[in-house]
């Protein structure tokens, strides 16, 4: 027996590896003379990073500005020429605290340093995991640390932040790297929300970063005045679908690189070899922390699942909670799942001793098959 275990994170309780280890002990229960291979997941948000350090990348740590100014260690990785970047580890929102403020003047600086330095490391294609971010800025902040400037009306520099953007009236791309010309930009989205609007960037997360209704607004008319420049300026549309991920990060690259908006999942499984992975495999576990209707619109692990499920292989899921029905999983090749609340009993339980009932509802659903 060859078992492919392959989660996303349990998120607040378990990295992806440590599910996929947890996983593996429960696997080994049922199964003790099985082959396990983990290749810990992750739809192109945070997770990103771990995925490919799991699949072999080398950890690099750079000092950057963080999203308030204040300095910061990141972690990002490379591997020949392919580099890879999450924008929570520069400009996340746990590097500030969700203040009125700080939602305004978030800024995404350190994840253009790290571009920078990746470039400078030899990188010609950069994947950017975003997700977990601070900033509402449209991604501006990271190109004015590769050299693009962002003028007011005076002819002076704007503020970093998404509360200075209604103040842009012009765009110097002179000074931008040039390296950014021919570089591959990959931006791993796993949201669909534009620029702006009412399902931009704005209105829809900048809540969670401490914005009130009142900064709300402004950040949403500086995001769809930026975007008049932008166009003014390159004639690139950049209120699209996926635009508005990470505080509006990809849209600003969309113009001024060689940037492309791509499907978090697929490309976090072409950076760990997924499918080369299920070709060796005679059974699939998967999971999250919560498995619920979001998870059936393109998350980690109903794109396992989905993948596995296309090459004929039985998919067993394991979640911290599960909140669809098994007929629902059962249309992307699910056989038997199991939840770590329903195995502790309690919610509460199951978070404080996550990797012990991960384990034990990994053995209950194979003993299942």
């Amino acid at each position: 027996m060859r078992i492919l275990i392959a989660p996303d994170k349990f998120k607040g309780t378990l990295t992806a590896a440590e599910a996929a280890a947890a996983m593996a002990e429960g696997a080994l229960r049922v199964y003790p003379e099985a082959t396990v291979t983990l290749l810990p997941m992750a739809d192109g948000g945070e997770g990103t990073l771990e995925a490919a350090l799991a699949a072999g990348y080398d950890e690099r740590l750079n000092a950057v500005v963080g999203p308030i100014l204040k300095p910061v260690g990141a972690v990002w990785a490379i591997k020949g020429t392919t580099a890879v970047i999450e924008t929570a580890q520069a400009s996340g929102y746990l590097l500030c605290e969700p203040t009125r403020e700080n939602a305004l003047r978030a800024h995404s600086y350190g994840c253009g340093q790290l571009i920078a330095a990746a470039l400078d490391a030899g990188a010609t294609e950069i994947i950017l995991g975003l997700g977990g971010s601070a900033m509402t800025d449209a991604g501006t902040g990271a190109l004015r640390a590769l050299g693009l400037q962002l003028l007011d009306a005076r002819g002076k520099l704007v503020p970093l932040g998404g509360g200075s953007l209604a103040d842009v009236a012009a765009i110097d791309a002179a000074g931008l790297d040039p390296r950014l010309a021919t570089a591959r930009i990959r931006l791993a989205v796993d949201v669909d929300n534009v620029l702006y609007g009412p399902n931009g960037a704005a209105h829809v997360f900048a809540p969670q970063k401490g914005a009130d209704p009142q900064d709300v607004e402004l950040l949403d008319a500086g995001l769809r005045h930026l975007a008049s420049v932008v166009r003014s300026a390159t004639g690139t549309d950049i209120n699209i679908p996926g635009a508005g991920a990470a505080g509006g990060f990809p849209s600003s690259f969309l113009a001024y690189s060689r940037a492309d908006i791509e499907g978090g999942f697929a490309l976090v499984a072409e950076l760990t070899s997924l499918a080369g992975a299920l070709a060796e495999a005679d059974l699939v576990i998967t999971g999250e922390g919560s498995l619920d209707m979001q998870s059936l619109s393109g998350k980690a692990p109903i794109g396992v699942a989905d993948a596995a499920n296309a090459r004929g292989l039985p998919v067993v899921v394991v979640a911290g909670r599960i909140e669809v029905t098994p007929a629902q999983l059962a249309e992307h090749g699910v056989v038997a799942a199991a939840s770590a609340a329903e195995v502790a009993r309690s919610g509460e339980e199951a978070q404080l001793h996550a990797a012990r009932y991960v384990a034990l509802a990994t053995a209950e659903a194979l003993n299942g098959v």
